[in-house]
């Protein structure tokens, strides 16, 4: 017989554990990082949270460096339509292209670096600053 009632709560019946933040979310997250990366150029996120998200903001300057409409799409697809520059217009990802793209054109990898910091106040999470290479 089929338990009836509330499916994710402890001593009902069906899943008694629910993942609380999946892979979707993490992803999620890390769009909005990178994305406040570019428009802010520097972000103070938990160090392993820092890790990854210097990959993948290394990976959009690569695409911002090869400039064409394929690298432009990928990058889209990554980066969130938000205002850089709402007085010039400028969204997130044109500012990418132009302004993080032209700094980097020198620099063959490495366009990120992770300075940590001290601890987070709460949990006692270490804590690090992303910023762009100059």
């Amino acid at each position: 017989m089929a338990m009836q009632g509330r499916k994710n709560v402890h001593g009902k019946g069906g899943v008694r554990f629910k993942a609380a933040y999946t892979k979707s979310k993490y992803e999620s997250m890390l769009r909005t990082a990178v994305t406040d990366l570019i428009v802010k150029e520097s972000i103070t996120v938990t160090l392993s949270t820092a890790r990854d998200l210097s990959a993948l903001a290394d990976k959009m300057v690569t695409f911002a460096k090869k400039g064409d409409l394929h690298a432009r799409r990928m990058a889209a697809k990554t980066v969130r339509d938000v205002w850089a520059d709402e007085s010039n217009k400028v969204t997130a990802l044109q500012k990418l292209f132009t302004v993080i793209a032209s700094e980097q054109k020198d620099r063959n990898g490495g366009y990120t670096k992770i300075l940590k910091v001290t601890n987070r106040r709460g949990d006692n999470a270490p804590m690090a600053i992303v910023t762009f290479t100059k």
